[in-house]
């Protein structure tokens, strides 16, 4: 049975991260009002570091997205969307975030926003989904602007040098459209420098997600969702490089002292798939609740560039957004996440199944099964969503992962 009245062990570094945040919005909002400087929109996969290095404000719409969805609000914006002719099937989003545009409404009004930051020119990469294209060319339509983008292949199995190639191609084709509006013209040393600080920042968050493979663990994936945030926006700054060396000297007293996320752990769980944002505190109590750590997840690993080298930048970029986890082949994902549960000593797996987010839900063609012949970790499937509340059922969800925890007391 659930505990209950059991409190979470809150990480101090959540103010520190409250004021970075804050901080970057106010450069994107004083950017976008100031004549003489330029933003540019970049998916979350996209070129930071290289529109870092031309003088841009960067600004992330799927953090955006993801900032609808944990104000719960996105079912409202979802349908205006569709109104505009876009299925509900396709990214909650893309649905949300335009919709949310649309009605004259944005979770940056607390940080002084009226609405979105304008773009300059908006650039995307094609390695998380097609959506961001679509995405992107709404607003570029809206504001006259330019979008570029790159596109990766799907399914990767092995990483070829003509393909690093081809996709290295694309990353400098970006440069004279960039050029056209940018405040500096590209030049190679910013490049390079920009590389260094996103590749350092990449290893120190790598080395925080890598502190939970201590028993007990001092962070959960939920605590990670969260504290993602400056290596997704603030990559290739000095910001996010500072900031993740405060999480990981926290995290580091945390273990030297025994200190859990998750008081009385017993059961070690990984989590595969997106968030749901919306639920996001409700599950991290939910499992705490039941002496349940989820301590892992490919979402929050698929921010770790540490391919990323200044001595060469554009094939190393190109390296490094291809070997992404969402880009490559069923079978080096079940390589990555079989490794995954060895590392992190997992007693079972939460497949979360998005309705609109097919290329994250990765237990669609049998790869959950797979696993478990390999592994013998038994798991548990979640339908939800990552912003669309209608597709999930809290009353199913929580009695299937009581049940699926209790199952997991027995195989103890």
């Amino acid at each position: 049975m659930p505990r209950s009245g059991s409190d979470i062990a809150a990480l101090a570094s959540v103010d520190q991260l409250k004021a970075v945040m804050g901080a970057y919005f106010t450069r994107v909002k004083e950017a976008a009002e100031d004549p003489a400087q330029r933003v540019a929109w970049c998916s979350s996969v996209g070129p930071a570091e290289l529109l870092y290095a031309m003088g841009f404000e960067v600004f992330f719409p799927e953090n955006h997205a993801a900032m609808i969805g944990a104000s719960k609000k996105a079912a409202d914006y979802i349908p205006v969307t569709v109104a505009h002719g876009y299925s509900p099937d396709i990214c909650s989003y893309l649905t949300s975030d335009i919709g949310a545009f649309l009605t004259g409404e944005t979770p940056l009004q607390r940080y002084g926003f009226t609405s979105l930051p304008r773009p300059d020119i908006l650039v995307y990469n094609t390695n998380q989904c097609r959506e961001v294209k679509d995405w992107f060319s709404f607003y570029a339509a809206h504001y006259s602007v330019p979008v570029i983008g790159i596109h990766t292949p799907l399914n990767v199995e092995d990483i070829s040098e003509d393909m690093i190639t081809y996709i290295s191609r694309q990353f400098r084709s970006l440069i004279p459209t960039l050029e056209e509006c940018a405040p500096e013209r590209f030049d190679i040393d910013r490049f390079r420098e920009r590389i260094a600080l996103s590749h350092d920042a990449c290893v120190l968050w790598r080395e925080v997600l890598e502190t939970a493979r201590h028993r007990p663990s001092p962070l959960t994936f939920f605590d990670a969702s969260i504290h993602m945030g400056p290596i997704v926006v603030m990559r290739g700054t000095t910001h996010a490089l500072e900031y993740y060396r405060m999480l990981k000297q926290e995290l580091d007293t945390r273990v030297a002292d025994g200190v859990a996320a998750v008081a009385g752990e017993r059961y070690r769980l990984y989590w595969e798939g997106m968030p749901l944002w919306f639920k996001l505190s409700g599950m991290a109590k939910l499992f705490n609740s039941l002496d349940a750590c989820v301590v892992a997840s490919t979402y929050c690993n698929s921010w770790i560039f540490d391919d990323l080298d200044p001595a060469n930048p554009f094939d190393s970029s190109a390296l490094a957004y291809t070997r992404l986890f969402i880009v490559r082949s069923d079978d080096v994902k079940q390589q990555v996440i079989t490794d995954h549960l060895r590392e992190y000593a997992i007693d079972g797996i939460i497949y979360h199944d998005a309705k609109t987010c097919p290329r994250n839900s990765n237990n669609r063609y049998g790869l959950q099964m797979r696993i478990q012949r390999q592994t013998a970790v038994p798991y548990l499937e979640l339908n939800g969503d990552l912003n669309d509340s209608r597709c999930y059922s809290e009353e199913q969800s929580i009695i299937a992962i009581e049940t699926f925890v209790n199952q997991l007391a027995m195989r103890k």
